[in-house]
């Protein structure tokens, strides 16, 4: 019983992560308009909040060791939804960015501290489950993307938007942080360092997850402009390659354990990253909306438990703690889904956006690559 309030912890963790991240991304397009951010400037947000994460994420592994994933993930879980809710009442459009590196900074720490979470479970567990808690981020990017679509629908306001979904937020994860589980915490510290480099096969991992998150990030940040931009679809379908893509990606993951089991950890990433590639090739066709949307689908079933993989790889060598082993790979792979799509924001405007995902389509085949060459220890 005390398990599985361990595991449904955890899990509300990762949904109320997707359910806010899919919350303003797919607003992105409203916040352009109501801050008049072009894509360059609209890039330079999300890069505040890709320095915000970055900067915390190395850290959070010495955090976890002193204080313990629990406490990390009960306090970054208060301030994430409080700093999102502020970004609509920003009075001066160039001050959004610092709700922006906070948000970002919260986050980083909450991902890292709440896989931390998911990997010590999955130990107690004796099984395969880590899909299982990204299925759970995935399936509050669907819930937060059908919302947002809602609120788009109606014409209402980020304020509106932003305040209803934070205290929804910020109220669940209240009420789970009293069922985390509770690690242990290192009492000896003087061997303890605050920042560790990612070394040994923990860098191959980390590329892979880069490349994968890269993708991922464009696919969240950018789908919603694309399909209204690039696409002209219609608009209450702005959000809809969006929730193809975290749909899917929600499919995925709820089989991805099973698969694991059956098929190893080398086939399931393997086969993801071809998937993933054909994805991004009908997304560039761009020969209909429906088949762009099929593509986003596809992008995100593929890229389903790449990550996940990485993470529960990680986590588990025997001379690295859960926590270190986690940070360091996500320094390398979130650096991905973190300055990925300012990166995008940026060639869009230099050139246009479904040129920007051409880069996509090239990391895609690198991740594809390195996964081939992979061979589990």
């Amino acid at each position: 019983m005390r398990m599985m309030s361990y595991r449904w912890a955890v899990n509300l963790y990762f949904f109320i992560n997707g359910v806010i991240f899919a919350s303003w991304a797919a607003r992105l397009p409203r916040l352009q308009e109501d801050f008049v951010f072009d894509n360059k400037l609209l890039g330079f947000v999300l890069l505040a909040h890709s320095i915000g994460a970055f900067i915390a994420m190395p850290i959070t592994g010495w955090l976890i060791n002193i204080k313990g994933s629990r406490y990390v993930t009960t306090v970054s879980g208060y301030f994430f939804p409080l700093f999102f809710i502020v970004i609509p009442f920003v009075s001066e459009r160039l001050l959004v960015f610092v709700p922006f590196f906070l948000m970002g900074a919260a986050t980083g720490i909450m991902d890292v501290a709440m896989n931390a979470q998911a990997v010590e479970v999955e130990k107690e567990e004796g099984k395969p489950i880590m899909t299982m808690f990204h299925a759970l981020f995935s399936i509050g990017m669907v819930v937060g993307g059908l919302v947002a679509s809602l609120f788009i629908s109606i014409d209402a306001s980020l304020a509106q938007h932003f305040v209803i979904i934070g205290i929804c937020g910020f109220v669940v994860l209240f009420t789970a942080s009293r069922y985390l589980f509770n690690d242990i915490i290192q009492t000896n510290l003087s061997d303890e360092v605050l920042f560790a480099l990612p070394r040994g096969p923990i860098v191959g991992l980390g590329i892979i997850a880069f490349c994968c998150m890269m993708g991922e990030g464009a696919m969240s940040d950018w789908s919603t402009n694309y399909m209204k931009h690039i696409v002209g679809s219609a608009k209450d379908f702005h959000a809809f390659g969006l929730i193809g893509f975290a749909a899917m990606m929600t499919f995925g993951r709820l089989f991805g354990d099973k698969g694991r089991a059956w098929y190893g950890d080398r086939s399931m990433m393997l086969g993801g990253a071809v998937l993933s590639m054909i994805g991004i090739v009908l997304i560039l066709s761009l020969i209909h909306p429906v088949l762009v949307i099929v593509g986003f689908g596809l992008v995100g079933l593929g890229l389903a438990n790449i990550v996940p993989i990485v993470f529960s790889l990680a986590g588990s060598f025997p001379d690295i703690k859960p926590g270190m082993g986690i940070a360091m790979s996500t320094t390398i792979g979130y650096a991905g889904f973190m300055f990925g799509p300012p990166a995008i924001g940026f060639l869009a405007d230099q050139y246009d956006l479904r040129l920007a995902l051409v880069l996509i389509a090239v990391l895609f085949i690198i991740m594809t690559s390195l996964v081939y060459r992979y061979k589990p220890s």
